[in-house]
């Protein structure tokens, strides 16, 4: 316990150097070599190693990931907080300023995602949101629609590779049945945030409304832009690297964290296995079926993920409207939360990620067929809320399925990820199209569409569970591993030699 002090008071009284990769720790005694000769899932060590872990990882990427998202889909606030009436949009003109962000998001997601396991995570992911909270600010200046699907464009350029990225990130730290848990907290950043978005663009357009001469819909870009930006210039200091290169991590813990993952059938990242090629990486990703599986899947729910951007439209059209409209957004968002949380930790903790995703997605089905159905607007809005929460339950549950089925080697793993969720968002391309304003005021085309989404999730899941199971992918070689992991720390000096070791 000493030990963790001793390197948490380390990592608060020097600054992150720039050299983390190459941080020679002092060498430790012949315990650690014990330790991984003698792994023991679940011990007191493991789960000491796990909560220090948490705590430097999860609310890093939580802050960054909410605010993405914030910047991302404040858009759909903006448009009802007086954007639509200044700028004359058309529903076809804004669902052109949704697509060209989903667009380019699509198309840089790979490559950026080759590059995260090269470079490091706290300086890549960290970079991003300052680059992505200026280029959001931007969009407060946007004269017309041409002006506003431009800058979009280029916000999906520098946000495709933080979703990703994390995914990625995570599961070079996380157990396979870890994954979930930890993602879902993560991904509750898209609830909170949502919610956090209508109370703020409540506030802003209605407070700071031609304060210094700008509307409150470009104020709101502003600030949230401006927001983002700050905070991105601190989280890179308290986020660590990789297990095997992180100095928060004493020799001893590194090992440990590279038996966890190796035992659980992960490849050490940035670790003793060394890289392979970038285009090896890619074809054996793209030749293996399951990632096209696993992309046919999050296809589906991003494809239902889309009426996130129509809630305030939708909210308005059953009969609220301007601040309360915005306001009543909030308990979808709060409902989202509950789901995300409820579904991935009782994934994680029965390891039932295929039926998690099932029920979520039947619930949905069955939520969704009721909005559709029926005129009461009070029965539409809390079915709404209902089926809005299965949705967001999915994301993080398919995301985090495909590391815990294609785990190795470390490239092949990030970018069968970046596939998934790259692919998986081009839904979002046509989805944005579901919703026009002709449709108003039941949007039944869209609704429908909606129910088919997870419909077919709710056949999908189980099959791709039983195609799994029938061809399991080649397991590494668990004790391997470990022993590589080990002589590359003692060639370090973070363990002895093994002349040390009767010493």
């Amino acid at each position: 316990m000493a030990l963790h002090d001793q390197h948490d008071l380390h990592d608060n009284a020097q600054l992150k150097k720039a050299d983390e990769w190459h941080e020679q720790d002092e060498i430790l005694n012949q315990d650690a070599v014990a330790l991984a000769a003698t792994y023991v899932p679940g011990s007191a060590a493991e789960k000491a190693l796990v909560r220090r872990i948490d705590k430097r990882i999860i609310p890093c990427i939580w802050v960054l990931y909410t605010l993405s998202y914030l910047d991302r889909a404040n858009i759909g606030n903006a448009k009802t907080g007086g954007l639509q009436k200044d700028f004359g949009l058309t529903s076809t003109q804004y669902s052109v300023v949704l697509l060209v962000f989903f667009v380019s998001y699509v198309i840089f997601e790979v490559p950026s995602n080759l590059a995260i396991g090269r470079l490091r995570p706290s300086l890549y992911l960290s970079g991003l949101c300052m680059l992505w909270g200026g280029v959001a600010a931007c969009m407060g200046a946007a004269n017309n629609y041409q002006q506003l699907a431009g800058v979009r464009f280029a916000l999906g350029v520098i946000e495709a590779g933080f979703a990703p990225g994390v995914a990625f990130y995570l599961s070079s730290w996380y157990k396979r049945y870890e994954l979930a848990s930890r993602f879902s907290l993560y991904y509750t950043a898209t609830a909170i945030s949502g919610a956090f978005s209508g109370l703020l663009a409540g506030l802003i357009t209605k407070h700071l409304n031609g304060a210094r001469g700008l509307e409150g819909w470009r104020w709101l870009f502003i600030i949230e832009g401006v927001g983002s930006a700050f905070v991105g210039c601190f989280t890179w200091y308290f986020m660590p690297d990789w297990p095997s290169t992180t100095k928060f991590l004493s020799g001893e813990e590194r090992v440990l964290a590279a038996q966890r993952l190796a035992y659980d059938g992960l490849a050490s990242t940035a670790g003793a296995q060394g890289h392979i090629g970038h285009w090896q990486a890619v074809k054996m990703a793209v030749s293996d079926w399951r990632v096209w599986a696993f992309t046919f899947l999050y296809m589906l729910c991003t494809g239902a993920q889309t009426i996130q951007y129509f809630v305030p439209t939708l909210i308005g059209a059953i009969g609220w409207t301007g601040y309360v409209g915005q306001y009543h957004t909030i308990p979808l968002y709060a409902c989202a939360l509950v789901s995300i949380v409820a579904f991935c930790f009782t994934a994680d903790r029965l390891q039932r990620k295929p039926e998690a995703i099932t029920l979520a997605a039947t619930m949905g089905t069955i939520f969704f067929i009721i909005v559709v159905s029926t005129t009461k607007h009070m029965v539409q809005y809390v079915f709404l809320i209902f089926a809005f929460g299965c949705v967001y339950a999915l994301p993080p549950l398919i995301l985090t399925w495909v590391p815990n089925v294609i785990g190795h080697p470390a490239e092949k793993r990030a970018v069968s990820i970046a596939i998934t969720n790259a692919l998986g968002n081009s839904a979002s391309i046509y989805g944005v199209f579901l919703w026009p304003s002709t449709d108003a005021p039941r949007y039944i085309p869209g609704f429908s569409a909606t129910t088919v989404f997870m419909a077919l999730i709710a056949i999908g899941a189980p099959t791709m569970a039983w195609l799994v199971k029938k061809y399991p992918v080649e397991q590494i070689d668990a004790d391997k591993v470990v022993m590589e992991e080990i002589e590359k720390q003692r060639a370090a000096g973070r363990l002895p030699a093994h002349g040390q070791l009767e010493a």
